[in-house]
C-alpha cells in the first residue's frame, strides 16, 4: 500500500491548562507502535470530519465528546501512507473514559509533550498549533 493516502481526524481535549495524549498499540510499524498521538481515526467514504471524530472517539474510548473549532490541518509523508491529520478542539462532559485501542494515557501540559514519543504527524501537528 505504498503512498496511501488517509485522511484522519484528531481530538485535542483539554482539562483546565493539560490535554489528553495517548499511547498508540504496540502493532504495525515500529514508526507508529506504542508512539503517542491524540485520540481520532480515520474518515471513511461519505462521512464528514466531524462523524469520522464522534464515531472513532466513541469505538476507540466509549466516550462521547463535543468538537468545537478545527485547530489546524498537517500533511506528512511516512514511508508508507500519506496522511492529512486535522485537529479539533474538543469538550468533554466527563473523563470517564476507556482505553479501548491505546495502552496509555497522560494529561500533560503543553510544555511536557516533549516527555513523549510523539507520532511524526502530531509531532508536526503540534508545532503548527502551538509553537
Amino acid at each position: 500500500m505504498e503512498n496511501e493516502f488517509i485522511n484522519v481526524v484528531c481530538a485535542v481535549v483539554r482539562k483546565d491548562d493539560k490535554y489528553l495524549c495517548t499511547q498508540r498499540l504496540r502493532k504495525g510499524p515500529e514508526y507508529v507502535a506504542e508512539h503517542w498521538e491524540f485520540p481520532g481515526g480515520k474518515v471513511k467514504p461519505g462521512e464528514s470530519n466531524y462523524e469520522a471524530l464522534l464515531r472513532e472517539i466513541k469505538e476507540e474510548m466509549d466516550w462521547d465528546i463535543y468538537i468545537g473549532k478545527k485547530l489546524g490541518t498537517i500533511t506528512y509523508k511516512y514511508p508508507d501512507f500519506i496522511i492529512t491529520l486535522t485537529a479539533y478542539e474538543c469538550l468533554a462532559r466527563d473523563y470517564n473514559f476507556k482505553l479501548l485501542s491505546h495502552i496509555n494515557a497522560k494529561w500533560l501540559k503543553i510544555e511536557e509533550f516533549d516527555s513523549l514519543n510523539w507520532m511524526a504527524a502530531d509531532k508536526e501537528l503540534i508545532k503548527n498549533i502551538w509553537k
